[in-house]
């Protein structure tokens, strides 16, 4: 990690909503899924926050020997929003505790707001991530 990841960073990301990220494409396996609107996806909604916080970080880490992993995901899905529409989250860094990282998140689809709340992600060195993840591997 750099000595400039601090609080106070804040990265806007743009994405249209194509019809494969709405919920019958979320689990095509599950019937339940495949009955519901074609809207953006919760799933792939907190997938776009990740992505967002993700940019906002990286010139500030070693990438790509270091990453940020999600731990904790605390955000609202206020409305729906079809495919075709523009989303766009404004994320800004808040707290910064050794490796654990705080963000603010928000995302509005042009029309009104649809998501805010907190994400939470950790800084990995990604060869240790991967040996500890090989170790798990062989447990199975």
């Amino acid at each position: 990690m750099k000595d400039t990841l601090r609080p106070g960073i804040t990265y806007e990301h743009r994405f249209v909503v194509p019809s494969s990220k709405t919920v019958p494409a979320l689990y095509p396996e599950a019937e339940e899924f495949l009955a519901m609107p074609e809207v953006f996806a919760t799933g792939f909604l907190v997938g776009f926050l990740e992505w967002a916080c993700i940019k906002a970080i990286n010139p500030y880490l070693d990438w790509p020997a270091e990453q940020t992993v999600g731990t904790h995901v605390d955000v609202s899905h206020e409305a729906a929003t079809p495919p075709g529409l523009e989303v766009t989250a404004k994320v800004e860094l808040i707290e910064v505790s050794g490796r654990k990282l705080v963000f603010a998140v928000e995302a509005h689809d042009g029309v009104e707001i649809i998501s805010r709340g907190r994400h939470e992600r950790f800084v990995i060195v990604r060869e240790r991530f991967d040996a500890k993840l090989m170790t798990k591997r062989g447990r199975v």
